[in-house]
């Protein structure tokens, strides 16, 4: 078989003989399209890790500032700086997430008004003997979160945590702590990530 150059561009290199030309044709255009699908494949490969994927999406850019009121507590539990200590940590939680900046009332563009609904302290786990060896503290808050600037509500949601604590060894307000800690995170989440 010979070959002739007829001119320097690609694919320019044609048998001498009539019947193989279309197969030499065919082999051209397949290499093409093969060169094709790998320069795509490799741009899919280099753009796939800059994709970004939200679940969520973020605060509205009207609201920059929160208003955290002292939650009330209506559980009977008789825990004494049970509210105060909640909303510390909602407000401590807004404060390190820097989404939004907790305000006073008067000068925020949205709200966060709460209240403690129930607070139990239940066996958990029962050692051999009816001895109690894990005892859960559990809190349930209703919250409403609103937004001052359109003058609506955007959410209002309970939300249930706990804390568990072995009794004698440990005490209660560690297990109180565990669950404001959960509760105060996932109403941030919710007021952040809930639009």
């Amino acid at each position: 078989m010979r070959f002739e150059v007829r001119d320097l561009s690609f694919g320019s290199l044609k048998p001498q003989n009539p019947n193989l030309e279309t197969v030499f044709d065919w082999r051209i255009r397949l290499r093409k399209i093969f060169g094709w699908l790998i320069i795509t494949a490799a741009a899919m490969e280099s753009f796939s890790g800059c994709m970004y994927s939200f679940t969520g999406s973020s605060v509205p850019p009207h609201l920059k500032t929160i208003a955290v009121p002292l939650f009330e507590d209506q559980s009977g539990f008789g825990e004494p700086n049970l509210r105060e200590n909640l909303t510390k940590e909602i407000i401590d939680q807004f404060v390190s997430d820097n989404s939004l900046t907790p305000a006073d009332r008067s000068t925020s563009d949205s709200m966060l008004e709460g209240t403690i609904t129930t607070v139990s302290d239940a066996p958990q786990v029962i050692a051999p003997g009816e001895q109690v060896s894990t005892r859960r503290v559990t809190i349930t808050v209703h919250v409403t979160f609103q937004d001052l600037k359109l003058r609506k509500k955007v959410w209002e949601k309970n939300f249930t945590e706990y804390g568990d604590y072995e009794p004698g060894s440990q005490v209660r307000t560690a297990a109180l702590t565990d669950a404001i800690n959960k509760l105060a995170n996932d109403v941030l989440l919710e007021t952040v990530s809930g639009w």
